[in-house]
């Protein structure tokens, strides 16, 4: 076995058997899934208490199951373009180190789609089918972000179309489904979750900014250099917790929402390792800090919503 590949299994603990398979998902990018469904049903329940299990769950698993699709697409088409390689940090290394077939991974991300596809029905069945077309417009995005001619990942809108996808048009899709129409305040509120999704890429790019820059990606982090790249994803955290704070004073967020600010000691760490970090091992910890930090930001955020409906 290749003694740099070895290395790497050993410094990010890859282990065998049915972890390979988890990681093919890349755990840790699926709370971008899960918070704006979140949070868009919460939202929807506290403005127009409304509250619908069957097309919640179907919405969530749809948006796990896409957001999982996209994972192995990226897994596929950076192998086939010769991007990954046994000393990749930030993969699922199924195909590169566990040795499972490319072709294994593209059908499951097919077979995933499918599945979303089948819940997307159900969904605009029983509300519009203005659902379906926005959904296949974000799968197909999700499977151009890696694949087709020009890859999404390849350029520098990689953050604002993940981002807007992600955060605002699912968070969109989460409150209209509940209550059957959309308004400018839960458009606002998603433009937080939104920085904090597309942060999520950003601190990707940044710790893989060697390699993409030899591979020829053209990534925010590319353009602006690590240093600079940092600086703006510090900028990106500090216009969400702002932009919070405002839509708490204006009344479209109850007062409860300041416990989303709680996440900010998260978001500090993610700084600083970046800062101290000089290889992309040292800078996985602040990478997976930036999800960490979508994550207890939302969770608290829609919790905040889901204590307000009670009261």
């Amino acid at each position: 076995m290749n003694e740099n590949k070895v290395n790497i299994q050993e410094a990010l603990n890859e282990r065998e058997g049915f972890q390979v398979w988890w990681r093919l998902l890349r755990p840790h990018t699926l709370t971008a899934a899960f918070v704006p469904v979140f949070v868009g049903t919460m939202y929807a329940l506290v403005v127009n208490d409304v509250f619908h299990t069957g097309l919640f769950l179907a919405m969530l698993f749809a948006s796990l199951l896409i957001q999982a699709a996209t994972n192995m697409f990226n897994e596929y088409y950076d192998y086939v373009r010769g991007l990954d390689h046994e000393g990749s940090v930030g993969i699922g290394g199924t195909i590169v180190r566990d040795g499972i077939a490319p072709k294994t991974v593209l059908r499951l991300g097919f077979g995933f789609f499918a599945i979303a596809i089948l819940l997307g029905l159900y969904i605009s069945m029983t509300t519009s089918w203005w659902i379906a077309f926005i959904g296949l417009i974000s799968m197909i995005i999700g499977y151009l972000y890696t694949g087709g001619p020009l890859p999404i990942a390849y350029t520098p809108f990689g953050e604002l179309f993940s981002g807007l996808l992600m955060g605002t048009v699912i968070i969109g899709i989460s409150y209209f489904i509940q209550t059957m129409t959309i308004t400018k305040e839960v458009i606002f509120i998603s433009i937080p979750i939104a920085i904090f999704i597309g942060a999520i890429l950003l601190s990707n790019n940044i710790r893989d900014l060697d390699n993409d820059k030899e591979s020829g990606r053209k990534t925010i982090a590319i353009l602006l250099g690590k240093e600079n790249a940092i600086k703006f994803l510090q900028l990106l955290f500090i216009v969400a917790y702002l932009l919070t704070i405002f839509f708490i004073g204006f009344g479209m967020l109850p007062l409860l929402a300041i416990i989303s600010f709680l996440s900010i000691k998260k978001a500090i760490e993610v700084i600083q390792g970046f800062h101290k970090g000089q290889t992309p091992i040292e800078m996985m910890a602040p990478m997976a800090a930036t999800g960490k930090t979508n994550t207890i930001y939302g969770l608290l955020l829609g919790l905040s919503l889901l204590i307000t409906s009670f009261i």
